[in-house]
């Protein structure tokens, strides 16, 4: 992908914005790492200068991670995304599960009144491949193959603000999810979603926000062994 080459500032302004493409194209999918810069010089063209400046300018707006001796990593796949991740990664667990809860709660109550046909084939299909990661064992592939679910349960609500707040959200929940499941997944952690499925397919928006409200809640009182408090998200004190 070799750049043109006008002045300096235009020409790292296409440098950046080469590589924010591969990022928020996938190519580059979070927790990877990125080639290294004698590559990306070689790949675009240009001075090695110019690519650095541009890695830095990414790794400042919290989309790439510089980790000396190890090499630069994508950390977000926006600069929202980066900031979400910055300003929440020491927030309190249950106040993320109770955003994700509300969040996935008001998407399937949407997702049940618009889903088309080709939203459903998609959610049957990851929830498949969700239930297939589950029983593969491998706690990286279920975390990615179930946030994957829950965010195509948010796009069939064809509300593109609460779709990219949430996607933005992402990696912060991942994270969260990934202290939920722990090391090893345990069959007491397991949570059937095809009751949601079946719910948004139906139109039942009622049972589809109530199974979407639970689940982030369900794991956080797992994790923590507690038990909600009767007719509430919270735990019984």
């Amino acid at each position: 992908m070799p750049l043109s080459h006008p002045r300096r500032s235009a020409l790292s302004e296409q440098v950046i914005a080469a590589l924010r493409a591969q990022i928020t194209s996938g190519e580059w999918s979070v927790g990877s790492r990125i080639p290294t810069e004698p590559e990306l010089v070689e790949q675009l063209g240009v001075a090695r200068n110019t690519v650095r400046e541009a890695v830095r300018a990414l790794a400042h707006n919290g989309l790439l991670d510089i980790r000396q001796g190890s090499g630069t990593y994508v950390v977000a796949t926006s600069e929202l995304a980066g900031v979400m991740q910055r300003r929440f990664a020491d927030a309190d667990p249950l106040h993320i599960a109770e955003l994700r809860s509300t969040l996935e709660s008001s998407a399937a109550r949407l997702a049940a009144q618009r889903r088309t046909e080709r939203d459903l084939g998609q959610l049957d299909a990851l929830l498949a491949r969700r239930e297939e990661a589950w029983g593969s064992g491998d706690t990286e592939r279920f975390v990615t193959a179930d946030a994957t679910f829950h965010l195509a349960v948010v796009a069939a609500s064809h509300n593109d603000v609460l779709t990219a707040m949430y996607a933005d959200l992402g990696e912060v929940l991942r994270d969260r999810l990934r202290e939920g499941v722990g090391a090893e997944l345990t069959p007491d952690a397991h949570m059937d979603h095809a009751r949601l499925v079946d719910a948004v397919r139906a139109g039942d928006q009622e049972t589809a926000a109530a199974e979407a409200a639970a689940y982030a809640l369900k794991c956080w009182h797992r994790t923590h062994g507690t038990a909600p408090a009767p007719g509430t998200g919270r735990s019984a004190r």
